[in-house]
C-alpha cells in the first residue's frame, strides 16, 4: 500500500496538548497507530482520520490547476453555419457525418426544455428548424447520438440535457449571437 503524505496543521498547539493528554490518559493501554491518527485529527479539529484525509485531499484537488478548455475548429464551425439560414433553420442534410452530428447539435438548442412531445408534435417542431421536409432522419439522428430521448414505442420524445462539446457550443452561439 502506498503510503499518503498528508500535511498537518493545528491551529492551536496547547489545544491539540490538552486534547491528547485527554486522550491519553482514558485510554489505559498505549494506544496503536490508528487510534493515534484519529486523535490527532480529532485535536486539530476533524471528527477522524478519514475526515481529515478527505479534507487534504479534496484541498489538494481543488488546489490543481484546471484543464485547458479544448480547441474549437472554427473553420469546421463555420462550414456546418452555411447549411443554416438566417433564422437558424437546417437548410439541407450534411453528407459528411460530422458535419451532421455537429448540425444535430444546433438543432438541439433551438428544442425547448423539459417538454414532452407526441411523434407528431416531435415532427412539428422539427418541421420548424428545417427547410428540407425529412423530419424522420433528424429524429432518428438526434436519438441515436443521444441528444433526445424516445419509448421504445415512439410516442414520447423528449430533449436530454447536457452540456455540448466545445465545437457545438460554438455554433449554438453562432446561430443565436444575441442569447
Amino acid at each position: 500500500m502506498t503510503r499518503l503524505a498528508l500535511p498537518y496543521r493545528a491551529d492551536d498547539i496547547s489545544r491539540l496538548a490538552r486534547h491528547l493528554k485527554t486522550e491519553l490518559a482514558a485510554d489505559a493501554a498505549t494506544p496503536g497507530h490508528l487510534s493515534l491518527m484519529n486523535m490527532l485529527a480529532r485535536g486539530a479539529g476533524y471528527r477522524n482520520f478519514q475526515h481529515f484525509r478527505a479534507q487534504a485531499t479534496a484541498a489538494e484537488r481543488l488546489a490543481a490547476p484546471l484543464p485547458a478548455p479544448p480547441a474549437v475548429d472554427l473553420k469546421e464551425v463555420a462550414r456546418v453555419r452555411r447549411y443554416f439560414d438566417a433564422e437558424a433553420r437546417l437548410k439541407s442534410w450534411p453528407a459528411k457525418t460530422g458535419a451532421q452530428h455537429l448540425a444535430l447539435w444546433g438543432l438541439w438548442a433551438q428544442l425547448p426544455r423539459g417538454t414532452v412531445w407526441t411523434e407528431r408534435g416531435f415532427n412539428a417542431a422539427l418541421h420548424d428548424l428545417h427547410l428540407f421536409g425529412d423530419p424522420a432522419i433528424l429524429r432518428r439522428s438526434m436519438a441515436q447520438r443521444g441528444l433526445i430521448w424516445r419509448t421504445a414505442d415512439g410516442r414520447a420524445y423528449r430533449r436530454i440535457e447536457q452540456a455540448p462539446p466545445a465545437e457545438a457550443q460554438a455554433l449554438i452561439r453562432a446561430l443565436h449571437p444575441s442569447g
